[in-house]
């Protein structure tokens, strides 16, 4: 039974998942689920409510009766409010059940038809709440819900503080939420059950508040702006929401360099306590509110003479947050600086920044204040703008620097040179290395809609694609038009066949056109004078050959290297070092490659490119990865993807990378979902490249999760994408080993026999070492497949020396795993236990599960130990085995004959699987067919066939 007054959330407004909060959520209701109770707490707005609603709806269900109430504020002076809220529609059902002193006390405080009190009938008053709780409890469990706990009236709170002390094991449990400011929760807490679990809650982050827009219908704005709502709302779910509403009601977004738009809602509830601020406080709060790091230092400079004394008396009615230490003036909450100066006016607003433009010592915000201070074009306010903006790029700000250039551009006369639109497209081409593309995009297309002159026609259609990404088959329309803008000026025409040439790789699949493409380019740029497009065509092409396995990769990448550089290309993901640190890592030169791309993110990081910070982040991770430091390359993985998700880009590449990383070190589950959505990303995209790669990482989670059907069916695909595409280096995905093994394991050698064969020519020919080892390692499971056990522990034994040798430590691991597989134990050799320890050599797994445990690769080293214990628990082999009637096996094929053989030698499935490098599956399978050939029904016929007996 559930009673209570309206409670109920609009249906638009009920989620579906409590974005941003499923940890703690499913942290309550497994709470819950024990019998427990659970406070929510945190400040105004942050969700409480929401939370508190779906654990209920969730969770009520399992009670049979649940008792609710929502106080408010105005109501909070009424006296057994909440009481009356929760028991005033089961009162019928319990009075009966209380003693005659504690009904009549009951039904007074709850009807107020009587003089009962909490002075007058105190005890028989609150033991009445008590008993009554256990009378409901009585017919099965009860869920209290109370939201708004600082809002229950005294006596209300008082009684069920009372009784919520003395339930015991009555299955009774609350679901409260209270709101706590600066306040502590602790007295909210000892009034409720002792096995009551606090849970607080947090602000969200900026991918949570954007998720959070997007649900409500805020669609469509720009990752800058979802930014501002991040940092202006605090992460407050409810400010944030107010905020993307405001936005959408408003006709006209804000401008660089303007405060977003604070609703009435809003600003009522932050700036109530305005009105208890003198005049002259009031505008030094609105100085604070326009600069950017305030200080008291700062607002004597813009003439707030009494700046200590005011700023005292906002941090006594709680506008600013004290700092006993230190200079700066910090408001309380962002939210308040944004609504104190949404609610000035335009006049006080360019007084404020005026003041600031004098006072400021950075030469970046004393440009920003002098450009908001100032009305209409201004050549000379423009020109420090540009200045600033070009100070903003050299610092490693480029998103700065991209709102300081629309500013300039702003100020900039329609007859200067340079003109308007000139220093638009450069605040464009600054927000992509900032990775706002919704920016930048914005931009481009603001000045093609007006754009005469070609250059800045082709400029704004670069920005366009750069801003596409990896999706680059949605601005296929772009090409023609920018061809046709570009006439034959060879400078424009190499930045249109620069995005040729990703086109050709990314939506046609062709590492030939690719190549070719950018060589054209770099001809033109280099006609035409532009080194920065010249230098990154070389290093375009230099990656194309290298992932080709082209014999001029080294001569370009040289080429590409020579001087003059271009300190942007130098660090640009897509430039030269990007091309040699690919070189480097697919020639097994990990120590350099670890350098070199170390140094690459630390410049990226420098300068603020955000996406060379991500993909660089990814190289490093996989360059861990491949050296056997997989916790390492987890971590380095997960903030790429954290990064990507974040700027929204290359989401698909981190994600892929992220799969490989968790399948070493982390979930394996986890690993397949992202190995998934990168390859739903670059199906989305038309990205064969890409494709490629996140099937390879699906294949291999796969293989570590014991799917070897489900590998064999992504990597095949993966062979026949990569041969479309022209991908003659198996160093580049290192798929290879990882299929020939998942074939081997669904009894397929032949073919895996095959996948070695032609990959091997490639890799020698190439002087691929690795790669080599890896193909070695993976024809030793061939050999042991096929009954060559002598030959693969060799191969084997050589093959874990020459990865060691190569820095390659989680591949020397699994090496060492499959020798320790294809190595009986003592016990399998018939030895008595006494005897066991004279086998030379570590126990087979000891090894194995050293190595796997100094890479940090648990999933790997949970397989080493449940093999160990399934071969420790093996029964023991008699010394002398009866011989087999290898006759009886002659018309079986080797894999049926090796399964066969182990089964007469009392193997169980598993064990086979293990011995074999096959998975049970295909084991059963195998034995089927063993039946069907031999005319026989089950294992214990095959024993018969060892004991030389007839079956019946």
């Amino acid at each position: 039974m559930t009673v209570r007054r309206d409670f109920k959330e609009p249906a638009r407004n009920r989620p579906d998942l409590v974005i941003g909060r499923e940890e703690l959520f499913t942290t309550a209701r497994e709470q819950l689920g024990r019998g427990g109770s659970v406070l929510l707490h945190g400040p105004a707005g942050i969700g409480k409510s929401t939370v508190l609603r779906a654990l209920a709806a969730d969770y009520a269900g399992t009670a049979r009766t649940v008792l609710r109430c929502s106080a408010t504020e105005s109501e909070s002076h009424l006296p057994f409010l909440a009481l009356a809220d929760l028991f005033g529609l089961v009162l019928d059902d319990v009075s009966g059940k209380l003693p005659a002193a504690q009904r009549t006390a009951l039904e007074s405080a709850l009807t107020g038809r009587g003089e009962s009190s909490l002075q007058r009938d105190g005890l028989a008053l609150r033991l009445a709440v008590l008993s009554a709780l256990r009378a409901l409890a009585a017919d099965g469990p009860v869920l209290l819900v109370a939201d708004d706990l600082q809002w229950l009236d005294s006596a209300s709170a008082e009684l069920l503080g009372f009784a919520a002390r003395r339930l015991g094991d009555t299955p009774v449990q609350l679901l409260c939420a209270v709101r706590t400011e600066g306040e502590e929760y602790d007295r909210h807490l000892r009034a409720s059950p002792p096995d009551t679990l606090a849970v607080r809650l947090g602000a969200l982050s900026r991918v949570q508040v954007s998720e959070l827009l997007d649900h409500r219908g805020y669609t469509g704005l720009s990752r800058s702006t979802v930014r501002d709502i991040h940092r202006t709302s605090g992460g407050n779910p409810l400010f944030a929401l107010e905020l993307g509403r405001a936005l959408a009601e408003s006709p006209a977004r804000p401008r660089p360099g303007e405060p977003l738009p604070v609703p009435t809602s809003l600003r009522a509830l932050v700036l109530s306590r305005l009105e208890m601020l003198s005049d002259e406080a009031r505008r030094t709060l609105l100085v604070a509110s326009a600069g950017a790091r305030p200080t008291l230092a700062l607002l004597h400079a813009a003439g707030r003479d009494d700046a200590e004394a005011e700023t005292a008396q906002a941090a006594a009615l709680g506008l600013l947050a004290t700092e006993p230490e230190g200079p700066a003036v910090r408001f309380a909450h962002p939210l308040i600086s944004a609504a104190l100066y949404a609610e000035a006016s335009a006049q006080e607003r360019r007084a404020a920044h005026a003041a600031l433009s004098r006072a400021a010592s950075d030469p970046i915000e004393r440009a920003r204040h002098l450009a908001l201070a100032t009305t209409g074009t201004d050549p000379e306010v423009a020109a420090r703008l540009a200045e600033a903006a070009a100070l903003a790029r050299d610092r490693g700000a480029p998103s700065v620097a991209a709102s300081l250039g629309l500013l300039a551009a702003r100020h900039t006369p329609a007859d200067s040179a340079p003109g308007p639109d000139e220093r638009r497209l450069l605040a464009a081409e600054d927000a992509i290395t900032a990775g706002e593309v919704d920016l930048a995009r914005d931009i481009a297309r603001d000045v093609l809609a007006r754009a005469t002159v070609p250059a800045e026609r082709v400029r704004a259609w670069m920005v366009v694609i750069e801003a596409a990404g990896q999706a680059l088959g949605e601005v296929d329309a772009v090409f023609p038009q920018v061809l046709a803008d570009a006439g034959d000026d060879p400078r424009l025409l190499a930045l249109v066949h620069y995005q040729l040439a990703w086109r050709g790789l990314v939506v046609e699949g062709d590492f030939a056109e690719a190549r070719q493409e950018a060589a054209h380019a770099a001809d033109l740029a280099a006609r035409g004078g532009d080194r920065r497009t010249e230098l990154m065509a070389l290093a375009f092409q230099a990656s194309t050959e290298t992932l080709m396995g082209h014999p001029d990769a080294p001569a370009t990448i040289k080429r590409a290297l020579k001087e003059p550089q271009d300190p942007y290309v130098a660090c640009h993901h897509n430039g030269a070092g990007s091309a040699r640190f690919r070189w480097l890592i697919m020639s097994d030169r990990l120590p350099e490659a670890r350098s070199a791309i170390t140094a690459l993110l630390r410049e990226a990081r420098r300068r603020g490119m955000v996406e060379s910070e991500v993909h660089f982040l990814r190289f490093l991770a996989d360059t861990e990865l491949r050296s056997g430091h997989c916790g390492r390359a987890l971590d380095l993985a997960r903030e790429s993807l954290r990064l990507a998700r974040d700027s929204g880009i290359g989401e698909g590449a981190s994600a892929m990378l992220t799969s490989l990383a968790e399948a070493s070190a982390g979930d394996v589950d986890r690993a397949l979902a992202l190995a998934r959505e990168a390859a739903d990303h670059a199906e989305v995209d038309g990205d064969h490249m890409y494709l490629s790669r996140a099937l390879a990482a699906l294949g291999y989670a796969q293989l570590v999760a014991d799917d070897p059907a489900g590998a064999v069916r992504s990597l095949r695909r993966v062979r026949e994408l990569e041969q479309g595409l022209g991908i003659n280096d198996p160093a580049r995905g290192r798929w290879h080993g990882d299929l020939a093994e998942a074939l081997v394991r669904t009894g397929e050698p032949g073919e895996a026999q095959d996948v070695i064969d032609v990959t091997r020519v490639h890799a020698l020919r190439l002087g691929r070492e690795s790669v080599l080892a890896v193909l070695d390692r993976a024809e030793a499971l061939v050999r042991a497949a096929r009954g060559q056990q002598d030959a693969a522990l060799v191969q084997l034994s050589s093959v874990q020396d020459r990865l060691a040798k190569l820095g390659y430590g989680l591949e020397e691991a699994r090496a060492a795993f499959a020798l320790a597989r294809l190595r009986p134990l003592p016990q399998a050799l018939g030895l008595p236990r006494a005897g066991r320890a004279a086998v030379p050599g570590p126990a087979p797994y000891e090894e194995a599960a050293r190595l796997f445990r100094r890479c940090r690769a648990l999933p790997w080293l949970r397989q080493v130990e449940a093999a160990a214990a399934a071969a420790s628990a093996a029964p023991a082999a008699p010394v002398v085995a009866p011989p087999a009637p290898l006759g009886a096996l002659e018309g079986l094929a080797s894999m049926e004959r090796q399964v066969a053989a182990l089964v007469m030698e009392g193997a169980t499935n598993r064990e086979i699987a293990a011995r074999l490098f096959i998975s049970v599956k295909t084991v059963e399978a195998t034995l089927t067919r063993v039946y069907r050939k031999l005319g026989i029904r089950s294992r214990v016929d095959i024993v018969r066939l060892a004991a030389g007996r007839h079956t019946p």
